[in-house]
């Protein structure tokens, strides 16, 4: 069954980093756009970081210069550097990923389950 599974997420104080991870599993033919995104308490869920196969990037405004996503195509897997993270970063994590289980296979939208990232002041 095609998953993805992140890791990474924990306490950190304002100023600190995090490294994130996602790992895609399963039947995957080739992965699309990958990406994370967040959902703090009351908000809804937005785009944090996007990186497409070709490794071209997409920032949300509130975290240029901060966070940097890559990916490793080998590994299937994602990442997301936070670096100088503020209280207003802490929110649930989530990864994304769209992919093909085959060549001819329709592209699906696939989540993992969150990791929660907290930055105290």
């Amino acid at each position: 069954q095609e998953q993805l599974v992140e890791s990474g997420g924990g306490l950190v104080q304002a100023g600190g980093s995090l490294r994130l991870s996602c790992a895609a599993s399963g039947s995957i033919f080739s992965i699309n756009a990958m990406g994370w995104y967040r959902q703090a308490p009351g908000k809804q869920r937005e785009l944090v970081a996007a990186i497409t196969s070709g490794g071209r990037t997409n920032y949300a405004d509130s975290v240029k210069g901060r966070f940097t996503i890559s990916r490793d195509n080998a590994k299937n897997t994602v990442y997301l550097q936070m670096n100088s993270l503020k209280p207003e970063d802490t929110a649930v994590y989530y990864c994304n990923a769209d992919f093909a289980k085959c060549r001819f296979c329709a592209v699906h939208d696939y989540w993992g389950q969150g990791t929660q990232v907290t930055v105290s002041s």
